[in-house]
């Protein structure tokens, strides 16, 4: 709830207890505006309700508390009808942020209403309302209407937004336009060197744009690298890295991502490709990836560095950045020095943040190149200025030289239906798409990568359920032979994961973990040595998988961290312990007492959501029967790209269909405060 009423952005301090006095009421907007909401409860002022059902969501309770408050505070001379305008908008305005959008389009708010008023009518009420500010004057409160800003066609009667998403969106334009506008950086000949050396001698003319993307980071401030998965973003990483060190040997270097097993995955990976590298080089790269929480020092008391204290480092890598939402982005690239590189990797076809904003698919979407740019990168990749041709961009965002999107995929071959599907639905091509699935089916062939199961039923029909199971048979199989092998039977569980769209539902994660449970205990039931365990009432079993929920910095777990209910391999004790991957050394494991883990699911089933991040050899993919608003093209993209070699989708043909013709559209003005602040950047001084 904080969120939506912590619209001061000098106000850092909690929210006032429910009993706190009341202060008088004042027709101005208090300067204290957190305390509006001891005195929204007493204020004896007309209510302006919604119809609320039983049923209502979180999302709708808490929009309705946000309209009823708004209209509290707004001016008592406003008419019934004006404060129930009023609290039409908040309403509207709580419901967008909930979905994801930093603001509601103003045109689009307004002919929803019942006998819509004019936009010259709105704009005046929002205006004399007095807890509607503008971008020139915000003063404290709580809405700011951002007005029309020609020709900026998404929203061409402006946008409403929470004060803090708006300063929140303001700031970060402002940190990115400083990073974009900086003069190129020069290239020494040790790091154009070790670009050549990498990354070999171009095929022809025809450029590797693994080399260009590491060549740009190299000369720019920013750089913001979109593709999808085996397209060849880390092997750049850990080139650019290496060409980096080359040319500044102390250079300090972080490597972070939003979620620990995204961190670790990053990690793992530039480990892995860091044994090409001249074992100098190799010695001098980060020894591991941490959470962007962790190395921003996050505590219940905030965060310690930002703007006020930014991080000590000479260059940033955020893997997974489509998951940064506008705060934790803002956060993150206020810290980070004006004089330090900071590149941005993730797939701009993915799903977006969970909480508000698409931040990187905003400053992705415009890959545009200058002919200055080219000519530099031309030079330092050896390859002819005019072939390094970018596609047309999406959309103008002013960021020419920054963003790169890679296209080629390194690990499905041409003929992979994995790759084939994923590119279709990420197209929104839904009869390719089923075209392939159909193919698939028909063809049936052991070793298939891509398979589709037709269940369209309300719950998982037998042959969902088959898979279900034979999915998780080579970690029974491990589990049987020996459980305390802990690197083996982890090995064995990370090669399959069940995803879902929905947590609720028959088809949602909290039904098929436990059907799975059920069922996989049945089968440990006749081991002698995990039977007992398995057979009893106990929630926790040999075998059981857990996904924690929330961060525990105390214990190094993290929202994502998955770990496995095991025998203790000491022998030590009778009792089970939950082993996870350690961080800190690569191939060994934590073990830590069940009744020590923060909040935590079983986790042989997973949402699209918390699957970010993360791959496994083989995923099936479970889309509800019913048309739902969470099953978008990037939640299927993102589903069937968390396979390296084998995706198994469950769904009907109309469900297919109407995700791929979905995609996520969020609100938001990112563009519009770039144009803003380049143009404020280009203005002469004084």
């Amino acid at each position: 709830m904080r969120d939506l009423f912590d619209f001061d952005p000098e106000d850092p301090g909690p929210l006032p207890p429910a009993q706190a006095p009341a202060p008088a009421r004042s027709s101005t907007v208090r300067a204290e505006p957190v305390e509006a909401l001891a005195l929204a409860t007493a204020v004896q002022a007309e209510p302006v309700e919604a119809p609320v059902t039983a049923e209502a969501s979180d999302a709708q309770l808490l929009a309705e508390g946000f309209a009823q408050h708004l209209a509290a505070w707004a001016d008592p001379a406003l008419s019934a009808a004006d404060r129930a305008r009023l609290a039409d908008a908040a309403r509207a305005l709580s419901l967008a942020a909930s979905a994801g959008h930093v603001c509601t389009d103003v045109a689009a708010w307004r002919r929803a209403l019942p006998e819509p008023p004019t936009a010259d009518e709105l704009a005046a009420l929002l205006r004399r309302s007095g807890v509607v500010g503008t971008p020139g004057t915000p003063g404290s409160c709580p809405l700011i209407l951002d007005a029309p800003q020609p020709p900026d066609e998404d929203a061409p009667e402006g946008r409403l937004y929470l004060h803090r998403h708006f300063d929140l969106e303001r700031r970060l334009a402002a940190r990115v336009a400083v990073a974009a506008s900086a003069a190129p950086l020069l290239v020494d000949e040790a790091a154009a060197r070790s670009l050549r050396t990498l990354f070999g001698a171009p095929a022809g003319d025809a450029p590797d744009w693994r080399q260009v993307g590491a060549a740009l980071a190299l000369t720019r401030r920013l750089t913001v690298i979109s593709g999808g998965p085996g397209t060849g973003k880390t092997t750049t990483v850990v080139n650019l890295l290496a060409a980096l060190l080359a040319q500044s040997p102390d250079a300090r270097i972080a490597l972070a991502a939003p979620t620990g097993k995204a961190a670790a995955r990053m990690t793992e990976a530039i480990r892995a490709r860091a044994q090409a590298l001249d074992p100098a080089i190799a010695a001098r790269l980060p020894a591991e990836g941490s959470t962007i929480h962790r190395l921003l020092g996050w505590s219940p008391e905030g965060f310690r560095h930002g703007a006020d204290d930014p991080l000590p480092i000479d260059a940033l890598v955020v893997d997974e950045a489509s998951m940064l939402d506008l705060a934790l982005a803002t956060q993150l690239l206020e810290a980070v020095p004006p004089g330090a590189r900071i590149v941005l990797l993730g797939d701009k076809d993915q799903l977006a943040a969970v909480e508000a904003g698409s931040v990187f698919a905003d400053l992705s979407a415009d890959p545009t190149l200058s002919d200055a740019c080219r000519a530099q990168l031309a030079t330092l990749c050896a390859v002819p200025a005019a072939q390094l041709q970018p596609p047309a961009a999406a959309r103008r965002t002013g960021l020419a030289d920054t963003a790169l999107w890679f296209t080629r995929n390194y690990r499905f071959a041409a003929d992979s239906g994995i790759g084939r599907l994923a590119v279709q639905v990420r197209d929104e091509r839904a009869d390719e798409a089923l075209a392939t699935l159909r193919a698939a089916r028909d063809d049936a062939a052991e070793g298939a990568d891509v398979r589709w199961i037709a269940d369209e039923g309300e719950a998982p029909a037998p042959a969902t359920q088959a898979a279900l199971r034979d999915g998780y048979a080579a970690y029974l199989a491990a589990l049987h032979h020996d459980p305390t092998d802990v690197a083996a039977v982890t090995e064995a569980f990370g090669r399959f994961r069940v995803l879902c769209a929905l947590r609720q539902g028959p088809r949602g994660t909290d039904a098929v973990n436990a059907a799975l449970t059920q069922a996989l205990r049945a089968a440990l039931a006749s081991d002698a040595r995990l039977g007992p365990a398995a057979a009893g009432r106990s929630p926790w079993w040999p075998g059981r998988p857990v996904m924690v929920q929330r961060n525990d910095y105390g214990l190094r777990l993290f929202n994502g961290d998955i770990g496995l209910a095991l025998p203790d391999v000491t022998g030590a004790t009778d009792e089970l312990r939950v082993y996870f991957p350690s961080a800190a050394e690569p191939g060994g494991f934590r073990a830590v007492a069940p009744a020590r883990l923060p909040a935590h699911d079983t986790a042989f089933a997973m949402t699209v959501h918390k699957s970010q991040g993360s791959e496994f050899e083989h995923a099936l993919v479970l889309l509800p029967a019913r048309r739902s608003p969470v099953c978008t093209r990037e939640l299927l993209y993102t589903g069937i790209t968390r396979a390296r070699a084998r995706v198994t989708l469950v769904a009907g043909a109309d469900a297919v269909r109407a995700a791929t013709a979905a995609p996520t559209r969020r609100q938001g003005g990112l563009v519009q405060r770039l144009a803003e602040a380049l143009a404020a950047g280009r203005a002469p001084a004084g």
